[in-house]
């Protein structure tokens, strides 16, 4: 009897990684970018900005409840969300170009759980020592010691975790407010709920699964091979060099020995455990650690570095016969990179114009319509309009509603003697409109009639209009 094959296996049980410290240039940049990310995450909703009377004094402020969006001096309301699409849409075309000039640059450096792995690792080494001393650690049967350090290990990525949730949760309300009824209990459910699932996957993305969340469930890994072509620029190895490769430098055949000594430095240092001398892999994050390790043991045994480094396949042929690479600027600066460019710079150039434009001042007519008109004792035609009217600035302004038309009518504002209403700073307000045609006028005879309504700041002198009808008795 013939045993049954198993199926292919389509998720393999995660092998945990230990990396080894490493220091050099582009794991100085790392901690760089990771001090800069963090802090800008950590104290950007605790930056206040002065707004005047009434209105929220946080720098940086999603504020669901009144549907506003605030970014310093840049206030976005519910109706400029293409605001936001822009921004979204620039972003998206930002991967778009940094991966196409350097590869998976935002995954190595700048990705959330990228920054956050890091930071978890480092506390990990802190508590735990370096990579022997981790690997001897977790393979060594429990007991006290092992439990110390885990527990202080866990009790650490914990209250990195509950930051991570908590600045989150500041972006949506005011910071000092939110903090004080957080500690004394009496913040609303939602924010405790959101604290809560945000340091649990804190806590098990950046300190158990790691690079399982790249390999398994991130996307972006594979979306990114169709903006990768043979002139991008990415982590690579030049096997040309370093193949093939031995350790024994003094025994018989080594002079055939490329430059790589295979100590495995290289993989030591990656955070996902991937071998670059493999070639390009999904796992591989780009993060230029392992050109740190590979040029320092290159440093040490004499040879010139670079056997690891940022490359472009397209220079494989040209460096095998002896030649130099073309310019990273040649690299660079190719059609696929500067069309991306062009497209995320025109956008950016739409919303700071959109912002720049944009009237302080607006209103939306809605014409009442049952009924469609009404004739008053003395035969004239009355049409009834709400209006709503959007005060932008931060004080109250007085708006005066005006009208332009061929025809002769008249406009009047519901409870208010002349047009005019003062509508609050930062808000809208509803206004019934009527207008109204004498009963012998051209207006009142026809069935429709153009018209524009205007609002006019008294303050300012800012104007907005919007286009509607009047319908007579015909």
């Amino acid at each position: 009897m013939t045993a049954t094959p198993e199926p292919p296996r389509l998720y393999a049980a995660r092998e945990p990684v230990f990396p080894r410290r490493v220091s050099g240039r582009f794991r100085t940049l790392k901690w760089w970018i990771l001090g800069v990310t963090l802090g800008i995450y950590y104290l950007t909703p605790w930056i206040r900005w002065d707004r005047g009377p009434d209105l929220p004094h946080q720098a940086v402020l999603i504020d669901l409840a009144h549907r506003r969006f605030y970014f310093f001096w840049i206030e976005i309301w519910p109706h400029e969300f293409y605001i936001v699409a822009g921004l979204l849409i620039m972003a998206g075309l930002g991967l778009f170009l940094f991966t196409s000039a350097l590869g998976r640059v935002w995954c190595g450096y700048t990705c959330p759980q990228t920054v956050w792995t890091d930071l978890f690792i480092l506390v990990e080494r802190w508590v735990e020592g370096d990579r022997n001393k981790r690997v001897k650690l977790w393979n060594q049967r429990w007991n006290l010691e092992k439990l110390r350090k885990r527990i202080v290990k866990w009790a650490l990525w914990v209250l990195i975790a509950v930051a991570t949730g908590g600045a989150w949760v500041f972006y949506f309300a005011d910071a000092p407010t939110l903090a004080r009824d957080l500690f004394t209990f009496s913040a609303p459910p939602v924010a405790y709920a959101t604290v809560a699932i945000l340091t649990a996957t804190t806590f098990v993305l950046g300190g158990f699964m790691r690079e399982q969340v790249c390999i398994y469930m991130c996307p972006w890994p594979r979306i990114q091979a169709a903006m990768m072509d043979e002139e991008t620029i990415t982590v690579a190895y030049r096997d040309w060099r370093g193949e093939p490769r031995g350790k024994h430098r003094k025994a018989e055949g080594a002079d055939v020995l490329g430059d790589c000594i295979d100590c495995n430095a290289c993989v030591a240092v990656c955070p996902t455990g991937v071998d670059i001398r493999d070639g390009q892999q999904l796992g591989c994050i780009t993060c230029a650690l392992c050109i740190d390790a590979c040029d320092d043991v290159m440093a040490r045994i004499g040879k010139p570095r670079g056997l690891i480094d940022y490359m472009a396949l397209s220079d494989e042929p040209r460096e095998r016969a002896g030649g130099k690479p073309k310019s990273v600027w040649r690299h660079v600066f190719r059609p696929r990179v500067l069309l991306y460019t062009a497209l995320w710079s025109s956008i950016g150039v739409g919303l700071v114009f959109a912002l720049f434009i944009r009237s302080e001042v607006d209103l939306t007519v809605g014409k009442i319509r049952n009924p469609v008109n009404v004739m008053l004792s003395d035969g004239a035609v009355r049409n009834t309009y709400d209006v709503r009217l959007r005060n932008m600035q931060g004080e109250a302004r007085p708006f005066t509603i005006g009208l332009t038309s061929a025809a002769d009518l008249t406009v009047t504002l519901e409870g208010h003697a002349v047009p005019t209403v003062v509508v609050p700073a930062n808000s809208t307000l509803q206004q019934r409109v009527y207008v109204t045609a004498p009963a012998d006028s051209a207006a009142a005879r026809a069935d429709a009639t153009d018209l524009r309504l205007w609002v006019t700041d008294r303050m300012s002198g800012e104007r907005a209009s919007r286009d509607t009808v009047f319908n007579g008795r015909p």
